[in-house]
């Protein structure tokens, strides 16, 4: 099948012509308890996993990104149950990651909401990780710990050490949302629910290599298919709604110039 192209139909239709094993990393969010309409759309979940797991190369991975509603005061666990149902049909539970942005207001008898989960699936073990360093705050501060045995003791400390100018980044991570922070392709803020290109971008760099082919079965607004190419990746999208279709065409080719 034709890659670096976004299907403008039904996944479940664009993964029956993939044969199996074809995708080495997946990135996507999807419309998850109807908290945005997405044109009216909604999806059969098993049947997309299923697939996903068919299509996913053996180290491959898929990082899903979900959320949950509230409903009648209580969280509906949606994420959860994904994330068991990808684990019952083969996929190993990789990593459980949150992707955190700027806290509302609070407006309510609870802490506001402000993450979702990145869950990390693997065929196997992932064949790729380009783990992500940033800046530490206390580079070139001395260091110097403790080593804890089995109990109570302390076996000795650590040997006195200079904190580097780099770490490996954590498993949560932040990023700033809204008008030019998201993406600043402002036509694109005509879908309503994005993902900020930079975590799309981050875990592109993370679980696969340059050439290597990432899949989004709900393309929205077509950040996973502008990062791929940003990153020297193919890709390949599905996208249900004529009307995101359009938007994506205008983001590939902002990508390519």
């Amino acid at each position: 099948m034709e890659i670096n192209k976004c299907y403008n139909e039904n996944c479940l239709d664009t993964m029956a012509r993939m044969p199996d094993s074809f995708i080495d990393l997946t990135v996507t969010s999807p419309p998850y308890d109807n908290l945005r309409t997405y044109n009216g759309y909604s999806f059969d979940f098993e049947a997309v996993a299923r697939e996903l797991f068919r299509v996913t190369k053996h180290g491959g991975v898929v990082v899903w990104v979900v959320g949950d509603a509230t409903i009648k005061g209580s969280e509906t666990g949606t994420s959860f149950r994904q994330a068991l149902f990808f684990k019952e049909i083969g996929f190993n539970l990789h990593d459980t990651m949150i992707y955190q942005s700027p806290k509302p207001p609070l407006t309510h008898n609870r802490y506001e909401q402000c993450f979702e989960y990145m869950f990390v699936f693997s065929k196997g073990k992932p064949n790729t990780f380009n783990v992500i360093k940033e800046p530490s705050k206390n580079a070139g501060k001395k260091c110097e710990g403790t080593i804890r045995q089995t109990g109570k003791e302390l076996q000795g400390k650590h040997k006195p050490g200079i904190v580097n100018e780099l770490k490996y980044r954590n498993n949560i991570w932040f990023y700033a949302t809204g008008m030019n922070k998201t993406t600043s392709d402002k036509f694109a803020y005509e879908h309503p629910a994005m993902f900020p290109e930079s975590l799309c971008s981050d875990h592109i760099i993370s679980w696969s290599n340059e050439g290597d082919l990432v899949y989004d079965p709900f393309m929205g607004s077509g950040t996973t298919a502008k990062m791929a190419i940003i990153n020297k990746r193919n890709w390949i999208g599905s996208e249900i709604s004529e009307e995101y279709c359009k938007i994506i065409e205008r983001r590939i080719t902002t990508a390519s110039t």
